[in-house]
């Protein structure tokens, strides 16, 4: 036996699970996935456990405070203990830290340049870009400032972020030029960021075909954190020969499902639509 094979059969050792964690927490999981408190019956059916096995499980839950039971009803909720473990992984995850390996996968996946950015104090700004096989030739690093409304990048933040900070950005120093000045820019503006909106909903992704780099495309979408909160945004980019501007490409759902698992690695829930 090579050492290789002595190593991963140390591990597959050390890795052994304790089978009734893992039926119990099925309770537990379903509890979370439900909006509101549970029957046993429905429980445990959602688990695909028997009710009176299910209710042994829940016996300790309860002493643990991670479920409880209206007194009432007699319907099962997450309990106090439950919240506090929420609270605290909440507390604990870093934005960045989850959406990296995601973006490492989704630009091996699709061999494409991948990017990551987030919303700093001059607008959309680069926090990991990763390349691809083929090096892309274009002028984004970290620590670059994305136009607002001329990047699929910036396009992402500007359907998802408030109005606010969007018109603070853009009359800053790496805004999108003096034309919002102008009384009738500012409605072209607004009209403008309306149209990515609905864009954003009827895709799932922005994007940008031949702009600001002619030859270059690039799909964006951004991921939410537990409170709806737009934290980042995903974007792909590759050459118009070899990355198609198809709303319904291979990439172009790559990058939304990207966004979506980064998004639910944050605790947020999906919403029917995303809206102003």
């Amino acid at each position: 036996m090579d050492k290789d094979e002595h190593d991963h059969q140390k591990e597959h050792k050390e890795q052994r699970a304790v089978q009734s964690v893992e039926i119990g927490g099925r309770l537990l999981l379903a509890l979370a996935e439900h909006p509101g408190p549970m029957t046993l019956k429905d429980l445990a059916a959602k688990a695909g456990l028997p009710a009176s096995r299910a209710h042994t499980y829940l016996v300790s839950f309860g002493r643990l405070r991670l479920i409880e039971q209206d007194a009432v009803t007699g319907r099962y909720a997450l309990g106090a203990a439950a919240l506090q473990v929420g609270l605290s992984c909440l507390h604990q995850l870093d934005p960045l830290k989850a959406a990296t390996p995601v973006a490492e996968a989704l630009a091996l996946d699709i061999d494409q340049t991948v990017a990551i950015a987030v919303w700093a104090n001059f607008g959309p700004t680069i926090v990991r870009y990763i390349e691809a096989s083929q090096p892309l030739h274009v002028s984004m690093r970290m620590g670059t400032v994305m136009s607002i409304l001329g990047t699929a990048t910036g396009r992402a933040f500007a359907a998802t972020l408030p109005r606010h900070q969007l018109e603070q950005a853009m009359q800053g120093a790496f805004g999108d030029g003096p034309r919002r000045l102008d009384r009738s820019a500012v409605k072209d503006v607004a009209q403008e960021i309306q149209d990515i909106q609905a864009e954003l909903r009827q895709h799932g992704v922005v994007r940008a075909a031949g702009r600001p780099i002619p030859g270059v495309n690039a799909f964006s979408a951004a991921a939410f954190d537990h409170e709806g909160k737009a934290v980042l945004v995903i974007t792909a980019l590759g050459h118009e020969d070899n990355f198609p501007a198809d709303w319904d490409s291979d990439i172009a759902r790559a990058v939304r499902q990207a966004a979506a698992d980064v998004s639910l690695r944050l605790g947020y829930r999906v919403k029917a639509s995303i809206g102003p």
